[in-house]
């Protein structure tokens, strides 16, 4: 799960990081109106925090531009702002939810939770294709309600080909959904490979009913079998 943080207060902005990478989060972050356009402009995310007074411009700008992509990121907006006219623009151009600081994180967290939850899985708390299931809350797996034992990467992989299913889906896309911002100090993609060769070992062995395949010249695919 793939989350963008865009708030100035730079202390703020690192505490909520570090909780939501806690939660085993791929997060990144933007400290002004115009480095958080150019990130919406180019990525997806699962569910974006927007504080509405930024350097350089208004959230609630970035938000119609959010609209205007036609874009289904889900929308926090958290602002020391607790004006009526704000909650209600927000929400009128597709916020959400509309969270005041101060706040506690446990209830940031829980609303990104629950958000990410009815966006992904129409708000059961798993997803499930063919006779495979995956716990977003406690991040596990199973195969026939049998544990499968998979590492951090492997098992974001796995989520992310799950809410995706026989989409092909190519190397940048899983980079930059996994990886996040790290995937520019990346010399090449091949390590894609070797993530999904194990991932597919790993689901061959377990008797999943699904099957991750290569798809020349494009990417990866996970459908049923």
């Amino acid at each position: 799960m793939k989350i963008l943080i865009v708030e100035d207060e730079r202390d703020l902005r690192e505490t909520i990081r570090a909780s939501l990478q806690k939660e085993q989060f791929v997060v990144e972050t933007a400290s002004d109106y115009f480095s958080a356009l150019d990130k919406i402009n180019d990525y997806d995310y699962d569910c974006i925090l927007l504080d509405i007074m930024l350097p350089g411009g208004s959230g609630l700008d970035l938000l119609r531009e959010l609209k205007h992509l036609r874009r289904n990121d889900s929308v926090i907006i958290i602002s020391a702002k607790d004006s009526l006219d704000d909650k209600v623009d927000g929400l009128e151009l597709g916020a959400d939810d509309y969270l005041t600081k101060p706040f506690h994180l446990a209830e940031l967290n829980a609303r990104v939770k629950s958000l990410i939850r009815r966006r992904v899985a129409q708000g059961d708390l798993t997803v499930s294709l063919g006779n495979l299931t995956l716990d977003p809350d406690k991040h596990t797996v199973t195969v026939d309600h049998q544990p499968l034992t998979l590492n951090r990467k492997e098992y974001d992989l796995l989520y992310y080909f799950v809410v995706n299913p026989n989409r092909v889906i190519n190397k940048m896309s899983l980079a930059e959904s996994v990886w996040g911002d790290n995937i520019d100090q990346a010399d090449s993609l091949d390590f894609i490979y070797s993530q999904v060769k194990n991932l597919r070992k790993k689901l061959k062995q377990a008797g999943a009913t699904v099957e991750l395949k290569a798809v020349y010249g494009f990417g990866y695919k996970l459908s049923e079998v």
